[in-house]
């Protein structure tokens, strides 16, 4: 029996297939350095399945004009890591993006929501209000009018009403979305 260094033991365990990081994980850790930015913005790979890399794009706008530049993206990726790639196919099938929402555009907690008005115990079909100043709905609607006043104070307005906007619906469609309605009824 003999004794070997645990060196050796670690170089042979390594060149082993099953210990190798597979080619899948090393294009996805390469992909923005190979693509550029803008196009990793726009795309996500998948899997590699029998020498061909499948990519997610954003758009079909996307998948086509990237068909185009799938041979130099090929030789590149090929250089890069080795790997023989044959060919990649762009598609928007598979294109998710949950993770990456805008801070601006994440979902508000319930406190946040502009018609809140207070803490609200459920006890079967009646409900309390805990911090409402009073009982009456007119008082209700009076500090919920106060508190949508005061939270609309620093936002920007509709260049066409003049209204105060969520900066997500100006940059959606360049006004608020009253006058977007109404300029898509009217088309």
């Amino acid at each position: 029996m003999s004794f070997k260094s645990i060196n050796d033991i670690l170089k042979v365990l390594e060149a082993q297939p099953e210990w190798q990081e597979q080619p899948f994980s090393r294009v996805l850790k390469c992909w923005s350095e190979v693509v550029g930015a803008v196009m990793a913005a726009h795309t996500r790979p998948l899997s590699i399945q029998r020498d061909v890399l499948r990519v997610a794009t954003s758009s079909a706008a996307w998948a086509q004009n990237l068909t185009f530049e799938r041979q130099r993206l090929l030789l590149k990726l090929n250089q890069k890591l080795s790997i023989g790639l044959r060919d990649i196919h762009f598609s928007t099938a598979g294109w998710q993006r949950p993770q990456e929402t805008p801070k601006e555009e994440q979902a508000i907690s319930l406190r946040e929501h502009p018609s809140y008005i207070g803490d609200v115990i459920n006890v079967g079909h009646d409900v309390t209000d805990i911090t409402a100043t009073s009982e009456d709905a007119n008082a209700a609607f009076q500090h919920w009018a106060r508190k949508i006043a005061a939270r609309s104070q620093d936002l920007p307005l509709c260049p066409k009403c003049q209204c105060p906007t969520p900066p997500g619906e100006l940059r959606r469609w360049g006004v608020c979305t009253v006058c977007a309605a109404q300029q898509f009824s009217n088309s």
